[in-house]
């Protein structure tokens, strides 16, 4: 199990050149990644968010990558027809102005477009820099996330735990509840029909009364519920999901069990129930 939130950074130095990865992990239900490169490496996004989308199942992950360069090669230029027009424009309008000045050079490079530079960028070189510190911070939080997760499995399985508890104590309390329901039932019976009670018709009624609001069933299912959940744990690495599903089915028996019988110790178990599953769908919203 793996929680969904976790932090790495990573960096590296090669020819000059430090490349830094940061990976921020957030919940979410489903897989949102953001890149954040220099835009003159945006070519190389596909394969980042590849490696990424490779490593996480869902969860927003944000990935800043980042560059340090120590020597940069930069090509320089010198647009002579820009510098010629900027040159005759001002020429004229000193002109015009009746100023005895000629531009001077400063005032030319000063000018957009007369100087254009360009940084050289090998991307094949930043790629082999890339991909590897990318791996080793996916690594990293991959880690952090599997030892979180790792925490957030022991507190579920102490929730289920507790709910398994109250599912024993709710069964112990069947026969009680059948005999609850049996007595009501010939106190009615004895309040309508007096001595005249048939014990026949008092065993038919209470059969049918323990068809409808029985709790066998719930309990049946939801002692299915808890172990199917606990064995998803074990065999999924990536179990949110299921689990998620899972623990609305555990809720819709609790519910049911809830409603449908007057013993005191009951209710009791059943708040016990909700409480903990209250704690369990809590850390869900966690886990990958």
């Amino acid at each position: 199990m793996k929680s969904m939130t976790g932090y790495a950074y990573k960096e590296n130095s090669n020819n000059k050149i430090t490349v830094s990865v940061e990976l921020k992990c957030y919940n979410s239900r489903f897989l949102d990644i953001y890149i954040h490169l220099p835009s003159w490496l945006s070519v190389l996004e596909s394969e980042v968010r590849q490696c990424i989308n490779a490593s996480f199942i869902r969860g927003k992950i944000e990935a800043g990558i980042r560059f340090k360069h120590e020597e940069a090669e930069i090509a320089v230029a010198v647009n002579k027809n820009a510098a010629q027009v900027y040159h005759k424009a001002i020429r004229e309008l000193a002109a015009s102005l009746d100023i005895k000045e000629e531009p001077g050079l400063a005032m030319i490079l000063g000018q957009e477009g007369v100087i254009e530079t360009e940084t050289k960028r090998d991307l094949d070189l930043y790629r082999k820099l890339i991909i590897p510190v990318l791996a080793e911070a996916i690594q990293q939080a991959d880690a952090e996330r599997v030892r979180e997760g790792n925490h957030t499995k022991a507190d579920i399985l102490s929730h289920i735990g507790i709910i398994e508890e109250s599912v024993k104590a709710v069964t112990g309390h069947v026969p009680e509840i059948e005999s609850a329901f049996k007595e009501n039932l010939r106190s009615r019976l004895e309040e309508h029909l007096g001595d005249k009670i048939d014990e026949n018709r008092i065993l038919a009624e209470t059969a049918l009364v323990l068809v409808k609001y029985s709790i066998a069933e719930e309990l049946s299912r939801l002692s299915s519920h808890l172990s199917e959940f606990k064995l998803e744990i074990e065999r999924n690495p990536s179990p949110g999901k299921k689990l998620d599903f899972l623990s609305q089915e555990i809720n819709r028996e609790i519910n049911t069990i809830g409603s449908k019988t007057p013993v005191l110790e009951v209710s009791r178990a059943v708040v016990e129930m909700k409480n903990a599953l209250e704690n369990i769908r809590e850390q869900l919203r966690n886990v990958e």
